[in-house]
């Protein structure tokens, strides 16, 4: 019975660089099919890994969550460094531990904290090509800020929401509805900057979406103003672009 075996719960990182994104797929390598290979090498059982959310291809991870379960012995401590010695180094498991039965690493969190990395310089180092994205134009840090401050707080988030995110022929649930609890253009150095949200739940591209519009705003093609415009329009053709996968991290999973 499923309430007796071990609930796993492990704590992931990954660069999304060479991966067709977090879900497995048929004929595609994968985050969660890489991860499940080796655990069911390990327990010589078919594991199930169940995710916090799915990440697309190209996106990275320093806090990805997932839980399985096991009838194995196998200690955790023994899960993080087999693991560890057995997948590709761009995927690492920082933890290992036992979870309550009741833990799920969706159905339990509370939100989760994702970070885009722009770089502005005029050269992009190659040792950042693959994990920032590169905005040669010369952008107005103040607007970007003004318009992170019109999307914090609960709104309707449609004009951020790509095909697909959820059925919108079923009525019940929040919809397009979230909340961002806290959205912040943190400066690393004069040439690297990323911007911060920290919310209870986010749609198919929404974080890239608005990323793609601030940057609008931050060169002046769209004002802050406009942006808010955007916000309450619930259009997703008003918006801007979808900005590149490979600057956005999910840094953390909220419990």
């Amino acid at each position: 019975m499923l309430n007796e075996l071990r609930n796993i719960k492990l704590v992931i990182g990954y660069d999304g660089t060479d991966f067709s994104g977090w879900q497995r797929q048929e004929n595609s390598r994968t985050i969660q099919g890489e991860i499940e290979y080796f655990l069911s090498q390990m327990t010589r059982e078919d594991i199930l890994l169940n995710g916090a959310g799915r990440t697309d291809a190209g996106v990275h991870a320093d806090g990805m969550v997932a839980h399985f379960h096991t009838a194995s012995a196998i200690g955790c401590d023994d899960f993080l460094r087999g693991l560890n010695a057995m997948l590709p180094g761009a995927i690492r498991i920082f933890s290992a531990e036992e979870a309550a039965p009741s833990f799920h690493a969706r159905f339990s969190a509370i939100g989760k904290e994702y970070q885009y990395e722009i770089y502005i310089g005029r050269i992009h180092p190659p040792r950042l090509r693959l994990h920032t994205l590169h905005v040669t134009a010369a952008l107005d840090i103040h607007a970007i800020r003004k318009g992170l401050t019109i999307i914090t707080g609960t709104h309707d988030f449609s004009s951020f929401e790509n095909s697909g995110s959820r059925d919108k022929n079923v009525w019940s649930g929040r919809g397009a509805v979230r909340t961002i609890r806290q959205a912040l253009l943190l400066e690393h150095s004069i040439e690297l900057f990323s911007l911060q949200f920290n919310g209870d739940g986010f749609l198919r591209n929404m974080i890239r979406n608005i990323v793609g519009t601030l940057i609008e705003v931050g060169r002046g093609k769209t004002t802050p103003q406009e942006f808010a415009a955007i916000l309450a329009a619930k259009d997703r053709t008003t918006a801007g672009p979808t900005a590149p996968a490979h600057g956005l991290w999910l840094k953390k999973v909220l419990y």
